[in-house]
């Protein structure tokens, strides 16, 4: 067996202070970053749960109007918050009746740059409504557009375009586009 001298366990030497410091500020600088991330995910998930509610509202509209019939009496229904709902009517068919659209993308959206067409909401093609579930107090402008298609006295068929855009609450996001048609 070798024995080590006492020259040898005087070279045997721990960590430095410097060497502890700069480990320290590298352990630092990482926990900075990744505490960093923990509002840029709050801002994430709530901005997903606004667009999340603005999508489910759009589809609910949409299905309430899918759900009238092709040519129901007087061409509008109002619903049970007294919404009165236009849809469209077949004397003037091939036109876009109702909100503003717009093309982009060979997509067509409802314009919400524009104002609302008049008199706005009275005319039976848009309302706004406030979302009583939500925390941030979102209200949301609610417009469509039908076209009609058909002889002049009856719809043979109807292409409805849905748009939900967030008029108030948190931060500014872009608007809900459905398209859908409906035929005999």
């Amino acid at each position: 067996m070798q024995r080590l001298s006492s020259r040898a366990c005087v070279q045997q030497k721990g960590f430095s202070l410097l060497e502890m410091l700069l480990a320290t500020m590298i352990l630092l600088v990482g926990l900075v970053a990744v505490a960093q991330l923990v509002p840029a995910s709050i801002l994430l998930n709530s901005q997903n749960r606004t667009d999340s509610a603005a999508l489910v509202f759009a589809q609910r509209q949409l299905d309430v109007i899918l759900d009238q019939p092709l040519n129901p009496p007087g061409n509008s229904f109002t619903d049970q918050q007294g919404n009165t709902y236009q849809l469209g009517n077949p004397a003037t068919p091939n036109v876009v009746q109702g909100a503003n659209v717009v093309s982009i993308n060979n997509q067509t959206l409802i314009n919400f740059g524009g104002p609302a067409p008049p008199p706005y909401p009275t005319n039976g093609y848009g309302f706004t409504y406030q979302d009583p579930t939500d925390p941030n107090g979102a209200t949301y402008d609610v417009r469509w557009a039908v076209i009609v298609t058909g002889n002049g006295s009856a719809a043979a068929s109807k292409r409805y375009i849905l748009g939900v855009r967030q008029i108030s609450g948190r931060g500014y996001r872009p608007p809900i586009a459905l398209d859908t048609m409906v035929a005999k």
